[in-house]
């Protein structure tokens, strides 16, 4: 036995095998994949070099080296990984993510789903898309990420110090809602701002949440089960929004109420639920251990996580990857935000899409756990990147739909495509969302966890949240709509011409005229969006994916 320097053994690796393993696209879970294959390398000399220590670990006879690596070799020149075994600390470690991540998704589910198709009937797009604005807080809490990363309490936990009074603001802030709410829904166009406002303050709350349990995601699972963790917030994630989308809309319809002789759920009554469930899990979190991490509770200022993010955000693989998160998504921005809104105006009735969406919700668990399996391989971003041709072949499916949309009521067989087009539709950005937090989970930096995660995060939520916008004003603004009357005698001027907004509609219905649609502005906002998302797809996300994918895990650390 001897000791020897990494510089020595890189040495004496030959020149080809090298070049070899810089060529190779892998990863394998929170370890770097040169580590592994380093280790295969040094056998050729018969050193096996341990990269933590700077110490050879043992020396192999000749027999012993061509079985061991015979035994990393998988044909493509990966290392072969023993199945990972799922403790009971796993399984509770898992159990408790899901919890977390389900009562995250029940406010998103109410901003960012129900919340839009009640108002649809008294807001124009426009003012829709004010509203749109209260889910810009997922997409922005990068900005304070690192005071949740710095500040805390060593005695209740890195992570507990947030999660607990996250979730304590949250269950008040819901309480509060659900005792105002109904004055603010009587005449929403009147309280536009004020809706904003305390549902912005609903998701900012829960956003800083989730930066402490990404970073808590990290230490609470086994380094070999962590991409389970992008599974875990799949599933849980779906369920709360799911949850507060399609099972309050139908619950919350009194047409379904009616039918089955159930009571109508409010608002209020949904809201008030969710606060007492959220202070149960509270009195859960507030029982459950956190793992003692040196490496994680390393102790950084506020000042230091800024600069660490800044040094991150100049790594030029990292200003590729945010270019290629940002901009990415833009191809089928309009269907993820209008389409469906669009079909409701085309006559399909909120408990139709809501029970279209419901029989989705087993589809999308399933295939999150499914999807989940496939990114723990060694190419995380291909699925990824693949399923980009499906999701802008699905928006032009949708496009076509909303164009050539049946006159109500539907039939059985126009409502059965609707609801494979919905499943087929959301199983792609499912694939897309776990492939990328699982790639995202792997290259993280245990340093600056919650920061890190949230960094990455942010660059595919601000992809999708940030078209919406654009694409809810645009439609407006292409949109030519005027008022037709049958008798010019009752035309009471120019206000009546205009038949885009909620006002222009009601002072058209009040002289009994019918709004005609020249130019809807969905169809132009949708082809230029699925325009640039081809070319974008084709030019950069493609070529750029590939070429991240090639880098080792190491490199993408913080250098302290």
């Amino acid at each position: 036995m001897y000791r020897t320097s990494s510089a020595n053994i890189l040495h004496r690796v030959p020149s080809y095998f090298y070049s070899r393993s810089e060529m190779s696209l892998a990863f394998s879970p929170r370890t770097s994949r040169s580590v592994a294959y380093r280790k295969f390398e040094d056998t050729l000399d018969g050193t096996v070099f341990d990269e933590a220590d700077g110490d050879e670990i043992t020396l192999l006879g000749d027999d012993e080296r061509q079985q061991y690596a015979a035994s990393l070799e998988d044909g493509y020149g990966l290392a072969a990984r023993p199945a990972a075994v799922m403790s009971g600390e796993d399984k509770r470690g898992m159990a408790l993510l899901l919890i977390l991540y389900l009562i995250q998704g029940v406010p998103l589910g109410l901003a960012l789903g129900s919340m839009p198709f009640i108002l649809q009937n008294s807001l124009s797009y426009s003012q829709l898309a004010t509203f749109a604005l209260c889910g810009y807080p997922y997409s922005l809490k990068l900005l304070w990420s690192p005071v949740v990363d710095s500040i805390f309490s060593s005695r209740i936990g890195r992570r507990k110090s947030w999660v607990i009074p996250m979730q304590l603001i949250n269950a008040t802030l819901m309480l509060y809602i659900s005792m105002s709410i109904q004055h603010l829904m009587d005449e929403p166009s009147l309280h536009v701002t004020h809706l904003t406002n305390v549902f912005t303050a609903l998701v900012f709350f829960s956003a800083t949440q989730d930066i402490a349990v990404d970073g808590w995601a990290l230490t609470l699972l086994s380094p070999e089960n962590l991409s389970y963790a992008s599974t875990c917030q799949t599933i849980g994630l779906n369920t709360g929004y799911f949850t507060s989308y399609t099972v309050f809309l139908a619950l919350n319809s009194p047409t379904i109420a009616d039918r089955w002789g159930t009571p109508q759920l409010t608002l209020a009554a949904y809201l008030k639920f969710w606060c007492w469930v959220s202070y149960a899990v509270t009195v859960l979190v507030v029982f459950k251990k956190e793992k003692k991490d040196s490496v994680s509770d390393s102790g950084l200022t506020i000042r230091e996580v800024y600069r660490q993010i800044w040094d991150v955000v100049k790594m030029q693989h990292i200003r590729s990857l945010s270019i290629m998160f940002v901009l990415g998504k833009i191809g089928f921005a309009a269907n993820d935000a209008a389409t469906s809104l669009k079909m409701v105006e085309k006559g399909l009735n909120r408990e139709d899409l809501a029970v279209a969406v419901l029989i989705n919700f087993p589809f999308q668990i399933f295939g999150g756990w499914l999807v989940g399996s496939w990114s723990r391989g060694d190419y995380p971003l291909r699925p990824w990147v693949y399923t980009f041709w499906p999701r802008i072949g699905f928006a032009f499916t949708a496009m076509l739909i909303v164009y050539w949309f049946p006159t109500p009521p539907l039939t059985g067989g126009f409502f059965v495509f609707l609801v494979i087009h919905t499943v087929l539709t959301s199983f792609t950005s499912t694939i897309q969302f776990v492939g990328s937090s699982a790639f995202f989970t792997r290259i993280s930096d245990p340093v600056i966890g919650g920061t890190y995660m949230t960094l990455l995060n942010t660059f595919s939520n601000v992809g999708t949240m940030w078209p919406k916008w654009f694409v809810l004003k645009s439609i407006d603004l292409f949109t030519v709509a005027t008022c037709q009357i049958e008798d010019d005698s009752t035309y009471i001027g120019e206000v009546a011409t205009e038949c885009s907004t909620q006002l222009g509609k009601k002072m058209c219905a009040d002289v009994e005229g019918v709004c005609l649609v020249t130019r809807d502005g969905y169809y132009v906002v949708t082809t230029l969006c699925m325009v640039f998302g081809v070319l974008f797809l084709l030019f950069y996300t493609i070529p750029t994916a590939r070429r991240l994918q090639s880098l080792s895990i190491s490199s993408w650390r913080v250098k302290l």
